[in-house]
Protein backbone atom coordinates (compact mmCIF):
# COMPACT_ATOMS: atom_id res chain seq x y z
CA UNK A 1 0.00 0.00 0.00
CA UNK A 2 2.82 2.73 1.27
CA UNK A 3 4.49 1.53 -2.41
CA UNK A 4 1.47 2.06 -4.45
CA UNK A 5 1.17 5.13 -2.64
CA UNK A 6 4.64 6.46 -3.04
CA UNK A 7 4.53 5.94 -6.88
CA UNK A 8 1.30 7.74 -7.40
CA UNK A 9 2.85 10.44 -5.28
CA UNK A 10 6.16 10.47 -7.28
CA UNK A 11 3.75 10.40 -10.87
CA UNK A 12 2.16 13.46 -9.53
CA UNK A 13 5.28 15.37 -8.62
CA UNK A 14 6.24 14.98 -12.40
CA UNK A 15 3.40 16.15 -13.94
CA UNK A 16 3.31 19.50 -11.57
CA UNK A 17 0.13 18.61 -9.90
CA UNK A 18 1.36 17.96 -6.59
CA UNK A 19 2.22 21.71 -5.06
CA UNK A 20 0.12 24.82 -6.72
CA UNK A 21 3.56 26.87 -6.14
CA UNK A 22 5.04 24.55 -9.16
CA UNK A 23 5.29 25.68 -12.56
CA UNK A 24 2.87 23.96 -14.80
CA UNK A 25 4.78 21.21 -17.37
CA UNK A 26 6.16 23.53 -20.55
CA UNK A 27 5.70 23.04 -23.94
CA UNK A 28 7.19 19.80 -25.03
CA UNK A 29 7.83 19.81 -29.12
CA UNK A 30 6.13 16.05 -29.16
CA UNK A 31 3.07 16.96 -31.27
CA UNK A 32 3.20 17.34 -35.00
CA UNK A 33 3.55 20.32 -37.21
CA UNK A 34 0.46 23.06 -37.50
CA UNK A 35 -1.31 21.34 -39.89
CA UNK A 36 -2.03 23.06 -42.82
CA UNK A 37 -5.27 24.97 -43.56
CA UNK A 38 -6.95 23.77 -46.75
CA UNK A 39 -6.29 25.52 -49.53
CA UNK A 40 -9.95 25.84 -51.19
CA UNK A 41 -8.99 28.49 -53.96
CA UNK A 42 -6.46 25.82 -55.22
CA UNK A 43 -8.85 24.94 -58.06
CA UNK A 44 -9.23 28.05 -58.96
CA UNK A 45 -7.30 29.45 -61.89
CA UNK A 46 -5.51 32.94 -60.68
CA UNK A 47 -7.79 34.71 -63.48
CA UNK A 48 -10.92 33.83 -61.93
CA UNK A 49 -11.99 36.68 -59.29
CA UNK A 50 -12.34 36.28 -55.86
CA UNK A 51 -14.39 37.47 -52.87
CA UNK A 52 -11.98 40.36 -50.93
CA UNK A 53 -11.95 37.98 -48.16
CA UNK A 54 -10.16 35.04 -46.49
CA UNK A 55 -13.47 32.54 -48.22
CA UNK A 56 -12.23 33.65 -51.68
CA UNK A 57 -15.31 32.85 -53.05
CA UNK A 58 -15.62 33.40 -57.35
CA UNK A 59 -17.11 36.30 -57.97
CA UNK A 60 -18.00 38.59 -61.13
CA UNK A 61 -14.93 40.67 -61.85
CA UNK A 62 -16.64 43.78 -60.96
CA UNK A 63 -17.92 42.87 -58.02
CA UNK A 64 -17.82 45.65 -55.04
CA UNK A 65 -15.74 47.48 -57.38
CA UNK A 66 -17.13 51.33 -57.26
CA UNK A 67 -16.65 53.60 -60.95
CA UNK A 68 -13.94 55.92 -61.87
CA UNK A 69 -10.44 56.78 -60.24
CA UNK A 70 -8.81 58.95 -58.28
CA UNK A 71 -5.01 60.42 -57.87
CA UNK A 72 -3.36 61.47 -54.66
CA UNK A 73 -0.98 64.22 -55.46
CA UNK A 74 1.51 66.17 -53.66
CA UNK A 75 2.21 63.40 -50.68
CA UNK A 76 4.94 61.12 -49.04
CA UNK A 77 3.90 57.81 -49.21
CA UNK A 78 4.29 55.55 -46.59
CA UNK A 79 3.86 52.13 -48.60
CA UNK A 80 3.83 49.64 -45.68
CA UNK A 81 6.43 47.72 -47.13
CA UNK A 82 9.75 48.85 -44.41
CA UNK A 83 10.99 50.98 -47.43
CA UNK A 84 11.61 54.77 -46.04
CA UNK A 85 9.02 57.62 -47.23
CA UNK A 86 9.32 59.06 -50.28
CA UNK A 87 7.57 61.70 -52.65
CA UNK A 88 4.93 59.80 -54.98
CA UNK A 89 1.64 60.15 -56.64
CA UNK A 90 -0.88 57.29 -55.85
CA UNK A 91 -3.47 56.30 -58.69
CA UNK A 92 -6.57 54.11 -57.96
CA UNK A 93 -9.38 52.89 -61.01
CA UNK A 94 -12.23 50.99 -59.51
CA UNK A 95 -11.17 49.10 -55.98
CA UNK A 96 -7.86 48.56 -57.05
CA UNK A 97 -4.21 50.64 -57.05
CA UNK A 98 -2.56 50.88 -60.57
CA UNK A 99 0.18 52.77 -60.36
CA UNK A 100 2.97 54.50 -58.25
CA UNK A 101 4.35 57.42 -59.85
CA UNK A 102 7.17 59.65 -59.62
CA UNK A 103 6.87 63.36 -59.17
CA UNK A 104 5.66 65.35 -61.69
CA UNK A 105 4.70 62.28 -63.80
CA UNK A 106 1.17 62.45 -64.79
CA UNK A 107 0.08 59.04 -65.89
CA UNK A 108 -3.65 58.70 -65.29
CA UNK A 109 -7.04 58.56 -66.64
CA UNK A 110 -8.27 62.21 -68.36
CA UNK A 111 -11.61 61.85 -66.28
CA UNK A 112 -9.89 61.10 -62.85
CA UNK A 113 -10.61 62.82 -59.61
CA UNK A 114 -7.65 64.84 -58.20
CA UNK A 115 -6.80 65.11 -54.58
CA UNK A 116 -3.83 67.63 -53.54
CA UNK A 117 -2.41 66.20 -50.21
CA UNK A 118 0.77 68.44 -50.27
CA UNK A 119 2.33 68.48 -46.72
CA UNK A 120 0.92 65.24 -46.03
CA UNK A 121 1.29 61.36 -45.73
CA UNK A 122 0.08 58.66 -47.58
CA UNK A 123 -0.41 55.04 -46.40
CA UNK A 124 -2.01 51.72 -45.88
CA UNK A 125 -5.23 51.75 -43.50
CA UNK A 126 -4.36 50.79 -40.25
CA UNK A 127 -5.72 46.92 -39.26
CA UNK A 128 -6.94 46.23 -35.93
CA UNK A 129 -6.27 42.57 -35.60
CA UNK A 130 -8.46 42.24 -32.11
CA UNK A 131 -12.30 43.83 -31.87
CA UNK A 132 -15.94 43.08 -30.77
CA UNK A 133 -18.23 45.30 -32.62
CA UNK A 134 -21.51 44.75 -30.88
CA UNK A 135 -19.69 44.33 -27.16
CA UNK A 136 -22.45 45.88 -24.78
CA UNK A 137 -21.10 49.54 -23.86
CA UNK A 138 -22.03 48.80 -19.78
CA UNK A 139 -22.85 46.27 -17.74
CA UNK A 140 -25.90 47.69 -15.61
CA UNK A 141 -29.44 46.76 -15.42
CA UNK A 142 -30.57 46.88 -18.77
CA UNK A 143 -27.13 44.80 -20.22
CA UNK A 144 -29.12 41.38 -20.58
CA UNK A 145 -31.99 43.47 -22.81
CA UNK A 146 -29.26 45.15 -24.67
CA UNK A 147 -27.28 41.92 -25.25
CA UNK A 148 -30.25 40.33 -26.56
CA UNK A 149 -31.62 42.80 -28.81
CA UNK A 150 -30.04 42.23 -32.62
CA UNK A 151 -31.02 45.86 -32.96
CA UNK A 152 -29.32 47.40 -30.45
CA UNK A 153 -26.47 45.10 -31.45
CA UNK A 154 -26.37 46.30 -34.92
CA UNK A 155 -26.08 50.18 -33.67
CA UNK A 156 -23.72 49.81 -31.36
CA UNK A 157 -21.08 48.46 -33.85
CA UNK A 158 -22.41 50.91 -36.51
CA UNK A 159 -21.05 53.34 -33.96
CA UNK A 160 -17.79 52.36 -33.40
CA UNK A 161 -17.41 51.31 -37.23
CA UNK A 162 -17.41 54.95 -37.68
CA UNK A 163 -14.97 56.08 -35.03
CA UNK A 164 -12.81 52.92 -36.05
CA UNK A 165 -12.75 54.71 -39.49
CA UNK A 166 -12.32 58.02 -38.20
CA UNK A 167 -9.15 56.99 -36.33
CA UNK A 168 -7.76 55.34 -39.60
CA UNK A 169 -8.93 51.81 -39.19
CA UNK A 170 -9.88 50.75 -42.37
CA UNK A 171 -9.72 46.88 -41.50
CA UNK A 172 -11.25 45.25 -38.22
CA UNK A 173 -10.78 41.68 -37.66
CA UNK A 174 -13.82 41.33 -35.33
CA UNK A 175 -13.07 38.37 -32.93
CA UNK A 176 -16.77 37.40 -31.48
CA UNK A 177 -19.70 39.34 -31.64
CA UNK A 178 -24.05 38.57 -31.37
CA UNK A 179 -25.42 36.49 -33.69
CA UNK A 180 -25.46 36.96 -37.67
CA UNK A 181 -24.63 41.22 -36.78
CA UNK A 182 -20.69 41.25 -38.52
CA UNK A 183 -21.83 38.97 -41.56
CA UNK A 184 -24.76 41.52 -42.10
CA UNK A 185 -22.28 44.71 -41.61
CA UNK A 186 -19.43 42.93 -43.36
CA UNK A 187 -21.86 42.87 -46.52
CA UNK A 188 -23.49 46.28 -46.41
CA UNK A 189 -20.09 47.51 -46.02
CA UNK A 190 -18.27 45.45 -48.63
CA UNK A 191 -21.26 47.05 -51.27
CA UNK A 192 -20.60 50.56 -50.27
CA UNK A 193 -23.82 50.94 -48.55
CA UNK A 194 -22.10 52.00 -45.00
CA UNK A 195 -19.15 53.65 -44.52
CA UNK A 196 -16.42 51.79 -41.64
CA UNK A 197 -13.50 49.79 -41.90
CA UNK A 198 -13.41 46.43 -43.69
CA UNK A 199 -14.95 43.51 -41.29
CA UNK A 200 -13.05 40.40 -41.19
CA UNK A 201 -15.90 38.06 -38.46
CA UNK A 202 -15.11 35.01 -36.79
CA UNK A 203 -18.78 35.11 -35.22
CA UNK A 204 -19.10 33.89 -32.06
CA UNK A 205 -16.46 33.00 -29.65
CA UNK A 206 -16.21 29.31 -29.20
CA UNK A 207 -15.72 28.17 -25.43
CA UNK A 208 -16.70 25.07 -22.83
CA UNK A 209 -19.01 25.66 -20.13
CA UNK A 210 -17.35 27.51 -17.68
CA UNK A 211 -15.03 28.76 -19.98
CA UNK A 212 -13.59 32.13 -20.95
CA UNK A 213 -16.50 34.12 -22.19
CA UNK A 214 -19.22 32.24 -20.57
CA UNK A 215 -21.08 34.22 -18.00
CA UNK A 216 -21.95 37.33 -20.51
CA UNK A 217 -25.50 36.14 -19.54
CA UNK A 218 -27.04 34.52 -22.81
CA UNK A 219 -28.21 31.09 -23.25
CA UNK A 220 -26.05 28.22 -25.01
CA UNK A 221 -28.35 28.17 -28.05
CA UNK A 222 -29.46 31.70 -28.08
CA UNK A 223 -28.51 32.85 -31.77
CA UNK A 224 -28.12 36.21 -30.74
CA UNK A 225 -24.78 35.30 -28.13
CA UNK A 226 -21.38 36.41 -28.78
CA UNK A 227 -20.66 33.16 -26.88
CA UNK A 228 -21.12 29.52 -28.30
CA UNK A 229 -20.94 26.76 -25.70
CA UNK A 230 -19.68 23.38 -26.79
CA UNK A 231 -18.87 20.27 -24.58
CA UNK A 232 -16.72 17.68 -26.27
CA UNK A 233 -15.22 17.45 -29.79
CA UNK A 234 -18.54 16.83 -31.37
CA UNK A 235 -19.85 19.93 -30.03
CA UNK A 236 -16.82 21.75 -31.07
CA UNK A 237 -16.41 20.80 -34.49
CA UNK A 238 -20.25 21.76 -34.83
CA UNK A 239 -19.86 25.11 -33.46
CA UNK A 240 -16.71 25.46 -36.21
CA UNK A 241 -19.28 24.52 -38.90
CA UNK A 242 -22.59 26.69 -37.96
CA UNK A 243 -19.79 29.66 -37.98
CA UNK A 244 -18.15 29.12 -41.10
CA UNK A 245 -21.80 28.38 -42.41
CA UNK A 246 -22.50 32.19 -41.35
CA UNK A 247 -19.25 33.23 -43.23
CA UNK A 248 -17.30 33.59 -40.91
CA UNK A 249 -13.28 34.63 -42.01
CA UNK A 250 -11.86 32.75 -38.95
CA UNK A 251 -12.68 30.83 -35.64
CA UNK A 252 -12.24 32.21 -32.64
CA UNK A 253 -11.56 29.34 -29.31
CA UNK A 254 -11.08 30.28 -25.76
CA UNK A 255 -9.81 27.99 -23.19
CA UNK A 256 -10.72 26.29 -20.92
CA UNK A 257 -10.77 23.14 -23.12
CA UNK A 258 -9.89 19.78 -23.44
CA UNK A 259 -7.02 18.74 -25.67
CA UNK A 260 -9.62 16.67 -27.62
CA UNK A 261 -11.99 19.66 -28.46
CA UNK A 262 -9.36 22.23 -29.31
CA UNK A 263 -8.02 19.47 -31.84
CA UNK A 264 -11.79 18.56 -33.16
CA UNK A 265 -11.93 22.57 -33.44
CA UNK A 266 -8.63 23.30 -35.13
CA UNK A 267 -8.63 20.54 -37.62
CA UNK A 268 -12.75 21.02 -38.71
CA UNK A 269 -11.70 25.23 -39.13
CA UNK A 270 -8.72 24.12 -40.78
CA UNK A 271 -10.26 21.80 -43.43
CA UNK A 272 -13.02 24.42 -44.19
CA UNK A 273 -10.06 26.99 -44.93
CA UNK A 274 -10.32 29.08 -42.19
CA UNK A 275 -7.34 29.96 -39.76
CA UNK A 276 -7.82 29.92 -36.19
CA UNK A 277 -7.15 32.46 -32.91
CA UNK A 278 -7.31 31.83 -29.59
CA UNK A 279 -7.56 33.33 -26.47
CA UNK A 280 -5.39 30.80 -24.12
CA UNK A 281 -2.94 31.15 -20.77
CA UNK A 282 -0.60 28.69 -19.13
CA UNK A 283 -1.45 25.49 -20.21
CA UNK A 284 -4.21 25.95 -22.11
CA UNK A 285 -1.38 27.51 -24.81
CA UNK A 286 0.50 24.36 -24.76
CA UNK A 287 -2.47 22.53 -26.14
CA UNK A 288 -3.23 25.19 -28.52
CA UNK A 289 0.19 24.92 -30.01
CA UNK A 290 0.15 21.10 -30.43
CA UNK A 291 -3.56 21.86 -32.02
CA UNK A 292 -1.80 23.94 -34.38
CA UNK A 293 -3.60 26.85 -34.03
CA UNK A 294 -2.32 29.75 -36.02
CA UNK A 295 -2.37 32.62 -33.72
CA UNK A 296 -2.64 33.79 -30.24
CA UNK A 297 -4.04 36.36 -28.80
CA UNK A 298 -3.03 38.29 -25.24
CA UNK A 299 0.01 38.87 -23.16
CA UNK A 300 -1.03 35.89 -20.79
CA UNK A 301 1.10 33.78 -19.39
CA UNK A 302 2.73 31.18 -21.18
CA UNK A 303 6.18 28.90 -21.11
CA UNK A 304 9.37 29.74 -21.99
CA UNK A 305 9.40 26.91 -23.91
CA UNK A 306 5.68 27.31 -25.18
CA UNK A 307 7.58 30.77 -26.88
CA UNK A 308 9.88 29.00 -28.70
CA UNK A 309 7.53 26.58 -30.01
CA UNK A 310 5.01 29.60 -31.11
CA UNK A 311 8.27 31.15 -33.59
CA UNK A 312 9.18 27.56 -34.18
CA UNK A 313 5.81 26.77 -35.66
CA UNK A 314 5.26 30.43 -37.09
CA UNK A 315 1.87 30.68 -34.58
CA UNK A 316 1.40 34.75 -34.35
CA UNK A 317 0.27 36.98 -31.91
CA UNK A 318 -1.47 39.74 -31.13
CA UNK A 319 -0.52 41.05 -28.02
CA UNK A 320 -3.60 43.62 -27.06
CA UNK A 321 -1.41 45.79 -24.48
CA UNK A 322 -3.88 48.59 -24.29
CA UNK A 323 -7.02 46.41 -22.62
CA UNK A 324 -4.76 45.29 -19.54
CA UNK A 325 -3.67 49.15 -18.99
CA UNK A 326 -7.29 50.09 -19.02
CA UNK A 327 -8.15 47.83 -16.71
CA UNK A 328 -5.26 48.49 -14.67
CA UNK A 329 -5.46 51.95 -14.38
CA UNK A 330 -9.14 51.73 -14.07
CA UNK A 331 -9.47 49.30 -11.23
CA UNK A 332 -6.32 48.58 -9.75
CA UNK A 333 -5.99 44.95 -11.03
CA UNK A 334 -7.99 41.77 -13.10
CA UNK A 335 -10.46 41.07 -10.83
CA UNK A 336 -13.17 38.50 -10.75
CA UNK A 337 -12.73 36.01 -13.50
CA UNK A 338 -11.86 32.68 -13.14
CA UNK A 339 -9.60 32.70 -16.57
CA UNK A 340 -7.38 35.45 -14.96
CA UNK A 341 -6.01 33.75 -11.84
CA UNK A 342 -2.76 34.58 -12.38
CA UNK A 343 -0.61 37.51 -11.93
CA UNK A 344 -1.32 40.44 -14.41
CA UNK A 345 -0.17 43.92 -14.66
CA UNK A 346 1.88 46.41 -16.45
CA UNK A 347 5.49 44.65 -16.28
CA UNK A 348 4.20 41.21 -17.10
CA UNK A 349 2.01 41.99 -19.86
CA UNK A 350 5.01 44.43 -21.34
CA UNK A 351 7.91 41.26 -20.21
CA UNK A 352 6.04 38.75 -22.47
CA UNK A 353 5.34 41.03 -25.52
CA UNK A 354 9.31 41.62 -25.22
CA UNK A 355 10.21 37.87 -24.83
CA UNK A 356 8.18 37.55 -28.05
CA UNK A 357 9.81 39.87 -30.10
CA UNK A 358 13.51 38.59 -28.81
CA UNK A 359 11.82 34.92 -30.03
CA UNK A 360 11.07 36.54 -33.25
CA UNK A 361 7.19 35.50 -33.15
CA UNK A 362 5.03 37.57 -35.95
CA UNK A 363 3.08 40.01 -33.83
CA UNK A 364 0.45 42.22 -35.19
CA UNK A 365 -2.10 44.74 -33.68
CA UNK A 366 -4.88 44.50 -31.75
CA UNK A 367 -7.12 46.90 -29.05
CA UNK A 368 -9.66 44.61 -27.91
CA UNK A 369 -11.82 47.52 -26.92
CA UNK A 370 -14.99 46.35 -24.97
CA UNK A 371 -17.54 48.32 -22.99
CA UNK A 372 -17.45 52.08 -23.66
CA UNK A 373 -13.73 52.12 -24.54
CA UNK A 374 -13.70 52.58 -27.97
CA UNK A 375 -13.65 56.30 -26.75
CA UNK A 376 -10.51 56.37 -26.35
CA UNK A 377 -9.54 56.16 -29.97
CA UNK A 378 -7.25 57.43 -31.29
CA UNK A 379 -5.12 57.47 -28.85
CA UNK A 380 -5.65 53.69 -27.96
CA UNK A 381 -4.28 52.36 -30.99
CA UNK A 382 -1.86 55.01 -30.35
CA UNK A 383 -0.68 53.88 -27.74
CA UNK A 384 -1.06 49.69 -28.65
CA UNK A 385 2.21 51.18 -31.30
CA UNK A 386 3.82 52.85 -28.44
CA UNK A 387 3.90 49.28 -26.98
CA UNK A 388 5.70 47.94 -30.06
CA UNK A 389 8.30 50.95 -29.83
CA UNK A 390 8.82 50.15 -25.71
CA UNK A 391 9.81 46.64 -26.57
CA UNK A 392 12.06 47.20 -29.41
CA UNK A 393 10.34 48.19 -32.32
CA UNK A 394 10.86 51.42 -34.32
CA UNK A 395 7.74 53.92 -35.41
CA UNK A 396 8.23 52.41 -38.76
CA UNK A 397 8.15 48.98 -37.69
CA UNK A 398 5.35 49.61 -35.77
CA UNK A 399 3.51 50.90 -38.39
CA UNK A 400 4.34 47.91 -40.76
CA UNK A 401 3.05 45.88 -37.57
CA UNK A 402 0.04 47.61 -38.13
CA UNK A 403 -0.59 47.45 -42.02
CA UNK A 404 1.66 44.91 -43.86
CA UNK A 405 2.68 42.38 -40.73
CA UNK A 406 -1.52 42.51 -39.72
CA UNK A 407 -2.62 41.92 -42.92
CA UNK A 408 -0.05 38.95 -43.56
CA UNK A 409 -1.84 37.41 -39.77
CA UNK A 410 -5.60 38.38 -41.39
CA UNK A 411 -4.09 35.72 -44.62
CA UNK A 412 -4.71 39.39 -46.79
CA UNK A 413 -1.11 40.32 -47.57
CA UNK A 414 -1.64 40.04 -51.44
CA UNK A 415 -4.31 42.29 -51.19
CA UNK A 416 -4.14 44.11 -48.08
CA UNK A 417 -1.36 45.85 -45.58
CA UNK A 418 0.32 48.42 -48.20
CA UNK A 419 0.55 50.45 -51.09
CA UNK A 420 1.72 48.78 -54.47
CA UNK A 421 0.22 48.51 -57.92
CA UNK A 422 -2.74 45.52 -57.67
CA UNK A 423 -3.73 46.05 -54.26
CA UNK A 424 -6.89 46.83 -52.92
CA UNK A 425 -7.07 50.56 -52.46
CA UNK A 426 -7.24 51.05 -48.69
CA UNK A 427 -5.58 53.80 -48.40
CA UNK A 428 -5.24 56.77 -45.14
CA UNK A 429 -4.04 60.56 -45.24
CA UNK A 430 -2.21 61.52 -42.64
CA UNK A 431 -1.86 65.60 -41.75
CA UNK A 432 2.09 64.33 -40.30
CA UNK A 433 4.52 61.95 -40.61
CA UNK A 434 3.25 59.17 -38.51
CA UNK A 435 6.59 56.92 -39.46
CA UNK A 436 8.71 59.38 -37.61
CA UNK A 437 6.07 60.49 -34.60
CA UNK A 438 3.51 57.82 -34.32
CA UNK A 439 0.83 60.88 -32.87
CA UNK A 440 0.31 62.00 -36.24
CA UNK A 441 -2.23 59.23 -35.96
CA UNK A 442 -4.41 61.41 -34.36
CA UNK A 443 -4.84 63.98 -37.84
CA UNK A 444 -6.27 61.10 -40.04
CA UNK A 445 -7.62 63.58 -42.77
CA UNK A 446 -9.09 61.46 -45.14
CA UNK A 447 -9.09 57.46 -45.50
CA UNK A 448 -10.53 55.45 -48.96
CA UNK A 449 -11.64 51.88 -48.26
CA UNK A 450 -12.05 49.89 -51.66
CA UNK A 451 -11.18 52.86 -53.40
CA UNK A 452 -14.36 54.65 -52.00
CA UNK A 453 -13.82 57.68 -50.43
CA UNK A 454 -15.36 57.14 -46.53
CA UNK A 455 -13.58 59.33 -44.06
CA UNK A 456 -12.90 63.38 -45.74
CA UNK A 457 -11.68 66.15 -43.75
CA UNK A 458 -11.60 63.50 -40.86
CA UNK A 459 -15.50 62.92 -40.67
CA UNK A 460 -17.32 60.09 -41.75
CA UNK A 461 -18.25 60.36 -45.35
CA UNK A 462 -21.00 58.39 -45.94
CA UNK A 463 -22.36 57.12 -49.45
CA UNK A 464 -24.65 59.09 -51.29
CA UNK A 465 -27.45 58.23 -52.27
CA UNK A 466 -28.03 57.59 -56.15
CA UNK A 467 -31.56 58.15 -57.64
CA UNK A 468 -33.09 55.88 -59.70
CA UNK A 469 -35.15 56.95 -62.57
CA UNK A 470 -38.66 55.89 -62.25
CA UNK A 471 -40.19 53.59 -64.64
CA UNK A 472 -41.59 54.63 -67.95
CA UNK A 473 -45.08 54.75 -68.57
Amino acid sequence: MINRTMRRLARLLAIGLAFPAMQPVAAQDTGPDAPPINDRGQWLPSSVPTSDDVLRIPVPADYNAPKGSFVLVGGRLFDGTGAAARPATIVVQGKRITAILKPGEQAWPADAVVYDVTGKTVMPGLIDLHTHLTYVEKFDAGFQDAINSGADSAMRAVSRMGIFLQSGVTSVRDVASAGDVPFVLKRWQASGRIAGPRIFAAGQLITATGGHGDGLGTAPENPLGTVRLASGPDQWREAVRLQFRQGADLIKLASEYSQAEIDAAVDEAHSLGLPVTVDAETRYIDMAIKAGVDSIEHPLPRSDAAIALMAKRKIASVPTLVPYRIIQRNSGGYFGSTSRRFELNETTIVEMMRKMKKAGIKMGVGTDLVTDWIDYMPGAYIDELRAFVEVGFSPREALVAATKTSAEILRMADRLGTIEPGKLADIIVVDGNPDEDLNALERVTTAFVNGRLMLKDGRVHPPAHVEKPMPKR
